[in-house]
């Protein structure tokens, strides 16, 4: 099992380049040495929450998203599907689906 700071990392670095950003350009961003996302994303370093909080809005997600570590792009594509229908969907339907899923998850 890969440890907590590669998957970290290996989701900050496809989250980046899906946005088609390099390190270099996502450095500039955030105001940190491009040298400090190169080892964030290799594992080898923990970004702080800060570093985090930003490395977030400069890629234009939630911090959460860096912690799906979906391993088939299938099931990511699924998350992201879903997500898109729950945020559409108003205060009732949001309720029967907690209720669904929570009968579905026990």
């Amino acid at each position: 099992m890969k440890n907590d700071k590669i998957l970290l990392g290996a989701r900050i670095k496809e989250l980046r380049k899906q946005k088609k950003l390099s390190q270099n350009v996502l450095s500039e961003k955030i105001n940190i040495d491009p040298k400090h996302i190169s080892r964030i994303e290799v594992g080898l370093s923990f970004p702080s929450l800060d570093t985090l909080s930003n490395i977030a809005k400069a890629l234009q997600v939630e911090i959460e998203d860096f912690f799906e570590f979906v391993p088939e792009t299938t099931n990511r594509e699924l998350v992201q599907s879903i997500r898109k229908m729950l945020q559409e969907a108003d205060t009732e339907k949001l309720r029967l689906i907690y209720k669904i899923t929570k009968t579905i998850v026990r």
